[in-house]
């Protein structure tokens, strides 16, 4: 029997039908579309919790996707396996013609993309891939002697230049759905099929508060109200496009802006400067004596260091999956400067715990808190929980909701903050000496 010709949209991290660039394309192609995601077992089987959150929100995400592909008579594949094994399998079952993509450009990704590529290349196929999960990729925004920024402020400047020059593209992908290819129930398995607990979704959809970020300069330090954006997990997963939210920012006149500069400021660095990754930024400061403490990263893990606004944020992340982003500094910092713990375990935590995990920016933002990231401000800075507290905290909300037992008599604190800033110092100060 004589297989049916057909395009592949392959999802990854651009799980949304609207204004979704690969599919757009796709759907403009002389082939009916299959829609593909694939459960990668080679990230998923490095997963010890089998309740991860990201897991869930990703099958429920594929769930809505499937039931608006039934709408047109048509079916997602959805697969458990290795990228490579599943296109062999889909080859099997199809004539391939074409294979979009979006561009990742994470180190396994920009590999396991070129294993495809190559597998579409001695089948005769297409590969097309294409920018959607930003909207300045790679090297666009770059000096003027074509090397990339290093420092955030010069970088924005530029970005914002040449965002305010250049016309936002939108792509229908969503009105272009009758080109799906016509099939009943393909193969969808269930989070147990994958090794998953059934667990909820907790993820509420995408929701642009555009009075918010209109007002995100406010409100985005305070953590006792809702006061930043909550869209970091769409970003990630690609639910909502980054092309709308960019251009909700600008039209409020928003701050906003900054926060999706700096996520594309962190994917920029990451492909360049792919060292990162494991290693500092600036290479002096790999030389930094940690303490490493373990009994002091189980607690700083538990929220039991003795410091409130610390132990908030911890226990806020291990419940939820997500921490405020003032927070987040304030923990990370703790971590780095007054227990000396390498800043690398920090951000394993994060990326096993985080619902909005993002290599590139946990990775930039662990090594902007550490001192020895790609930022213009020198090691010395050292948040205060005191201070963070009575800025950001004063009424002590936020506190009293995460640490239910919170008194005047809290926990001890595992260090004396005075003399801990004073051994940062020393230590940082000595690695940036060591020759």
């Amino acid at each position: 029997m004589e297989k049916q010709q057909i395009s592949i949209c392959w999802l990854r991290r651009d799980l949304r039908l609207q204004d979704n660039t690969a599919l757009y394309h796709a759907l403009k192609s002389d082939y009916p579309v299959l829609l593909v995601f694939i459960f990668d077992k080679i990230i998923l089987d490095q997963l010890e919790n089998k309740s991860d959150r990201r897991v869930a929100f990703i099958h429920k995400t594929l769930i809505d996707i499937q039931s608006r592909a039934r709408e047109h008579e048509s079916s997602m594949l959805v697969l458990y396996d290795t990228p490579l094994q599943a296109f062999e399998r889909i080859n099997s079952l199809y004539e391939i013609k074409e294979i979009f993509v979006n561009h990742d450009y994470e180190p396994y990704a920009i590999n396991r993309d070129q294993e495809i590529k190559t597998f579409a290349e001695k089948h005769h196929m297409e590969f097309h891939s294409f920018k959607d999960q930003v909207i300045f990729e790679r090297s666009e925004i770059m000096k003027p002697d074509d090397t990339p920024y290093t420092v955030f402020t010069p970088y924005s400047k530029i970005w914002k230049n040449t965002f305010s020059e250049n016309e936002i593209i939108f792509h229908t992908s969503e009105r272009l759905l009758s080109h799906l290819v016509k099939s009943k129930s393909l193969d969808f398995p269930s989070l147990e099929d994958i090794g998953f607990e059934n667990i909820k979704s907790e993820v509420s959809k995408p929701d642009i508060d555009k009075e918010l970020i209109a007002h995100y300069s406010q409100t985005r330090n305070i953590p006792a109200i809702k006061g930043s954006s909550h869209l970091g997990v769409h970003l990630r997963f690609g639910t909502i496009s980054p092309r709308n939210l960019a251009k909700i920012a600008v039209e409020n006149g928003s701050s906003f802006l900054n926060e999706l500069i700096w996520r594309e400021f962190f994917m920029m660095i990451l492909y360049h400067f792919p060292h990162v990754v494991d290693h500092p930024f600036h290479k002096k400061y790999e030389h930094i004596e940690w303490r490493n403490n373990e009994e002091e990263f189980k607690k700083w893990c538990k929220g039991e260091t003795g410091f409130p606004i610390v132990d908030a944020g911890m226990r806020q992340l291990n419940e939820t999956g997500w921490m405020h982003n003032r927070i987040r500094m304030v923990v990370g910092s703790f971590l780095t400067k007054d227990l000396l713990i390498d800043w690398r375990w920090g951000e394993a935590y994060f990326a096993e715990k985080l619902l909005d995990y993002e290599l590139s920016s946990n990775n930039g933002n662990w090594q902007w808190v550490a001192g020895c990231g790609c930022d213009a401000a020198p090691y010395f800075r050292i948040f205060n929980p005191d201070l963070q507290t009575t800025k950001f905290d004063p009424d002590l909300t936020y506190i009293k909701r995460w640490v239910k037992e919170y008194k005047e008599n809290y926990l001890p604190p595992i260090v004396d903050h005075k003399e801990a800033r004073t051994r940062a110092l020393d230590a940082y100060k000595k690695a940036t000496e060591t020759k």
